[in-house]
């Protein structure tokens, strides 16, 4: 009798920690997927480049990193209302979310995609993408230094506080409020093939 009500409270202590551990996986996963990769894997390649390393002795540097800058942002707004189905085919398709599902709709065969319709949710997760990344890219050393020099010095104190607060507050969103879309770069399983419309 001892043996097995010891063997359950081992159990269920065991079922408690994996539920946390699982908890705490899917926040890193949620927190990966807070910006797209290429794009910011992009902007950190490219920035030094077209900024001359801050130094932005010409007008075209300024007009050239702001152009990044602008489209990088526009990149990962568009992220956060892509998605992906594996069809009928067998192959991973990816689409656009609309109000009346995901377009274009090739190929889905029996995938329903109403399902992948678009939520107040994208719009919540699109916001904090976007602020995450004009931290990234406007408080940027070689972007502060080639734009607004001055504010490196007088600055400081919030250059190094505003990064950290923002990813917490915009991590703390995205666990509380995890995001279920598979976009570019980030295809679903064939087992997230019916999209889990309970959760959508």
């Amino acid at each position: 009798m001892g043996a097995s009500s010891s063997a359950s409270s081992k159990s269920k202590k065991s079922t408690k920690s994996k539920g946390v551990k699982d908890i705490a996986l899917t926040g890193v996963g949620n927190l990966i997927k807070l910006l797209p990769t290429g794009t910011v894997f992009l902007f950190q390649f490219l920035n030094p480049v077209l900024t001359n390393n801050g130094q932005c002795n010409l007008p075209v540097n300024k007009i050239l990193s702001a152009i990044l800058i602008v489209v990088s942002a526009f990149s990962c707004c568009f992220a956060s209302f892509t998605d992906s189905y594996t069809g009928s085919d067998g192959q991973t398709h990816y689409g656009i979310a609309t109000t009346k599902g995901l377009w274009p709709s090739t190929s889905s065969g029996s995938v329903d995609l109403s399902a992948y319709k678009l939520r107040v949710g994208d719009f919540v997760h699109t916001f904090f993408s976007l602020i995450v990344f004009a931290v990234v890219s406007l408080l940027d050393s070689n972007t502060v230094s080639c734009f607004y020099p001055a504010f490196e010095s007088s600055g400081r104190i919030l250059l190094m506080v505003l990064p950290p607060v923002i990813g917490t507050i915009s991590g703390t969103v995205f666990v509380v409020f995890p995001n279920k879309r598979h976009g570019i770069g980030y295809p679903s399983s064939s087992s997230d093939s019916s999209k889990d419309s309970d959760d959508s």
